[in-house]
């Protein structure tokens, strides 16, 4: 018997968006993370390899430039930055043009 859900327990969700090559790695434009509170966004992109396994993604995600909302975070340590339930993190490939 598997324990009930607890209803004190609130997820919401952050959106993954992808750009680009990181869209096309993924096979997708975004992805929708259930989390119960602010969640650091190691966690968040460790979450967004496991679900799109392959090198290819990896790879594109290891050079992605990374905003949380309109703040950018890339020179930041993912492992202390905290994204909030509702925010959204752009994962931004480098690219060519003007």
């Amino acid at each position: 018997m598997s324990a009930a859900p607890d209803p004190s327990v609130r997820t919401a969700t952050v959106t993954l968006r992808y750009w680009a090559a990181a869209r096309h790695a993924a096979g997708t434009d975004t992805d929708a993370v259930e989390v119960t509170g602010p969640t650091p966004l190691s966690e968040l992109l460790a979450t967004a390899r496991a679900t799109h396994e392959g090198r290819r993604f990896a790879d594109v995600l290891a050079c992605c430039s990374v905003m949380v909302g309109d703040r950018p975070v890339t020179t930041d340590d993912p492992t202390t930055v905290l994204v909030q339930p509702g925010q959204s993190v752009e994962l931004l490939p480098p690219f060519a043009g003007g």
